[in-house]
């Protein structure tokens, strides 16, 4: 790689208040990943951290594993992706030359 920050790291913070069942964790995290991998040629390197603020609605994906949620947290996060992806980039600080 050219420089350190052509690397994306990723991080996901997925609370236990809400998503009580571990299995469901795991699954919102693999989506974070695979979304992080589906859109990595097109995102600028360096360190992400997703975190999850709202609980999906236990009522509208009663399993804990289901395709249904697993193909929402797909959609939510492919449609976060890329409004980043349309954002411009902030500029670099000014290094001063010595």
């Amino acid at each position: 790689m050219d420089n350190e920050f052509s690397l994306l790291w990723v991080g996901a913070v997925v609370p236990k208040r809400h998503a009580r069942r571990a299995v469901t964790r795991s699954l919102l995290k693999r989506q974070i990943r695979g979304a992080f991998e589906r859109h990595a040629a097109a995102l600028p390197g360096g360190l992400w951290l997703v975190r999850l603020r709202a609980p999906f609605a236990p009522r509208d994906y009663p399993s804990a594993a289901s395709a249904a949620l697993a193909g929402a947290a797909r959609v939510e996060l492919d449609q976060l992706l890329e409004r980043v992806r349309q954002r411009p980039a902030p500029p670099l600080p000014a290094v001063p030359l010595a």
